[in-house]
């Protein structure tokens, strides 16, 4: 008995000193693996164990204590015991302790939420975010470097020329973007493009819902299918004619979603109303101008991904205007080569200025489909506007329509956002980007009722018909060369002058991130 008594204590007593050596060398920084919450469990319950297995062999020996309490009374004995007692109280100090530092490490080991900012780049530009993503800054940028060229000056303007064959910086746009408590965020974009510096875009969202938003401040409003996909993403160098008819960028407010995972888009707002094509930071009147969208993907959630990307909506607005000789409010249409083809009657009097004054709407059916390497895109637009000249009142209708299609050569997917290489430009791996070809047919009708009171037939045409063929080159995501070539026919009232074909070559580089 005596023998294993002290067998057991010299257990114990091995068992509580490695465990004190180990935490020990953590202590004096050795070399060895940090604890973590695991192992320190796994090494604890070890511990528990082998407890047990000493609390058995005690056990045991009261057993035999009381079956030899003779002996167990006699003076080396007595001391023997006592000796062992007083060990045992040792070792239950010692194991209380190492429990004491074992929940300690435990608790260090436990994993602890990340506080450090990230701060990252890529193909969507820079960005500095808080750990938890509730904070964010994104800095993004758009350069294109243009050219246009006609091929020969037969395509007048007022000055005889169809436009000076030219280099230019079509857009210079650093964009900055903020999320802020997770539901708030930013976005401000000047430009510094053609020679001049403005505001594009300067606005707040928040999120209501995580499908319904709220955005005020100044923005593209949600017409026009063409108008809505970014500079930097279009399909040709130049919008087509359709664009011209619906707003550009406006002050306002609306609210706007994706309900049931993007089948359904929608779109209303009350804007300060701008003309035709035109942009605005401030408003001429007190009147002002609602803009609204609706747009399905119906079979977006389908398992045939032919029908996936089918895309149908309806756009429109109605407001009022009020112009004044010195502020019209009413528009000119232009070629994608920049030339004025048509204007209304403007010579600073109120006799002899066409003023917006009246009803203004407009409606925008709509449709695109991309399916594999294959797009198609079209659009009709209808603008009404009650106009006035001196005592002459009307409500003309212009109307345009565009339809788009293209094909991706290298076999990407076709997108209404732009295409991405399935490999990078890189020569010495034989990858060149992608490439695409694509074809327009586009069309705006001027009421003929503008002629003659409101729009002279000698220096604006009634019909522009423009087809266009285009190459694109996807260097990478951020970089691409465009190259198109456009035909634009014209057509005069009666009585009116012809103007010529305008023949024109366009080209881009762009850097976009």
């Amino acid at each position: 008995m005596k023998h294993v008594g002290f067998v057991v204590i010299f257990e114990a007593w091995i068992l509580t000193s490695s465990l004190f050596e180990r935490m020990a060398q953590a202590q004096a920084g050795d070399s060895i693996s940090p604890p973590t919450a695991t192992s320190m469990e796994e090494r604890w319950k070890g511990i528990e164990e082998r407890l047990r297995s000493i609390e058995r062999r005690l056990d045991r020996l009261d057993e035999h204590s009381s079956a030899n309490a003779d002996e167990a009374r006699s003076p080396g004995n007595v001391l023997q015991n006592v000796s062992l007692e007083g060990r045992l109280k040792q070792l239950d100090q010692k194991l209380q302790i190492a429990e004491q530092r074992n929940g300690s490490e435990a608790a260090s080991a436990t994993p602890q939420p990340a506080t450090t900012p990230v701060l990252g780049a890529g193909p969507e530009g820079f960005f500095l975010r808080s750990a938890d993503n509730a904070f964010r800054l994104n800095l993004h940028g758009q350069l294109q470097a243009d050219g246009r060229f006609s091929h020969d000056d037969s395509g007048h303007d007022d000055s005889g020329r169809a436009g000076a064959d030219t280099f230019s910086l079509g857009s210079i746009r650093p964009i900055l973007e903020g999320t802020f408590f997770r539901d708030f965020s930013f976005r401000i974009m000047p430009d510094f493009g053609r020679g001049t510096t403005f505001l594009q875009e300067a606005y707040f969202d928040a999120t209501i819902q995580p499908w319904i938003k709220f955005r005020a401040g100044k923005y593209k409003g949600p017409v026009g299918l063409e108008r809505l996909a970014g500079d930097s993403e279009l399909l040709f160098f130049e919008r087509a004619f359709p664009t011209a008819l619906v707003p550009n960028r406006d002050v306002g407010v609306e609210l706007y979603g994706e309900p049931w995972g993007g089948v359904l888009t929608f779109a209303a707002g009350l804007f300060d109303g701008v003309p035709d094509g035109s942009s605005a930071d401030t408003d001429g009147d007190d009147k002002k101008e609602f803009e609204g969208r609706l747009f399905t993907h119906p079979f977006r959630k389908s398992t045939r991904e032919a029908l996936q990307g089918l895309g149908i909506g309806v756009s429109g607005t109605l407001g009022k205007k009020a112009g004044s000789p010195s502020s019209p409010s009413v528009a000119s249409y232009r070629t994608s080569a920049q030339q004025t083809f048509f204007h209304y009657r403007a010579d600073g009097t109120l006799a002899g200025t066409v003023i917006a004054d009246g009803a203004h709407s407009r409606i925008s059916p709509q449709a695109y489909y991309y399916g594999g390497p294959f797009g198609l895109l079209g659009e009709y637009v209808v603008s009404l506007q009650e106009v006035e000249r001196g005592t002459f009142r009307k409500t003309l209708g212009n109307r345009a329509w565009q339809v788009a299609a293209s094909y991706v050569l290298t076999g990407e997917k076709a997108s209404y956002r732009s295409v991405t290489p399935a490999h990078s430009f890189d020569r010495g791996q034989g990858h060149w980007g992608a490439f695409e070809i694509a074809a327009r047919y586009s069309e705006l009708r001027v009421d003929p009722a503008a002629f003659p009171v409101f729009a002279n037939p000698q220096d604006s045409s009634q019909k522009a018909r423009a087809w266009t063929v285009g190459f694109n080159w996807y260097l990478n995501k951020n970089a691409k060369f465009v190259f198109d070539y456009e035909q634009t026919h014209f057509t005069a009232i009666p009585g009116g002058r012809n103007r010529q074909t305008e023949k024109s070559f366009l080209e881009r580089f762009q850097i976009a991130f």
